[in-house]
């Protein structure tokens, strides 16, 4: 039987190598879970406030009626926790000529007692879909 001489003529990984590779991929897809869900409800609810703002400003709204559009909006969502002052406050409370400026967090358990903090900022545009 061959004896082998030197680590040279060895292939292949070492279990210490498989196992650093699982734990980064396991990481990498808990974060993944973690961050996606609350990137994609962003992206839909500035859609969303979009439209709403651009037709409450078509039919010259009120601020106050504005409110109870998004709240009534967000109810049907499904985001029953979610009050539209929680998530936006307004630049500009002249009637036709709303403007809002989104600010909030969310947070996503990570693991154990770690949670990780999104924070969505910034001024909606009035869109239309």
């Amino acid at each position: 039987m061959q004896q082998l001489s030197s680590l040279s003529s060895q292939r292949g990984a070492s279990v210490t190598s498989i196992i650093l590779l699982l734990i980064v991929i396991v990481v990498a897809g808990k974060l993944l879970i973690a961050i996606v869900p609350a990137q994609i409800g962003d992206y839909q609810l500035n859609k969303e406030l979009g439209i709403q703002l651009k037709e409450a400003n078509s039919n010259n709204e009120t601020a106050k009626q504005f409110l109870d559009r998004v709240n009534r909006q967000l109810s049907i969502n499904a985001n029953y926790d979610t009050n539209a002052e929680d998530v936006f406050t307004f630049t500009n409370k002249k009637t036709g000529q709303l403007a809002i400026h989104k600010k909030y967090e969310k947070t996503s358990n990570f693991f154990s007692n770690v949670d990780i903090v999104s924070r969505f900022e910034g001024d909606i545009k009035a869109t239309t879909e």
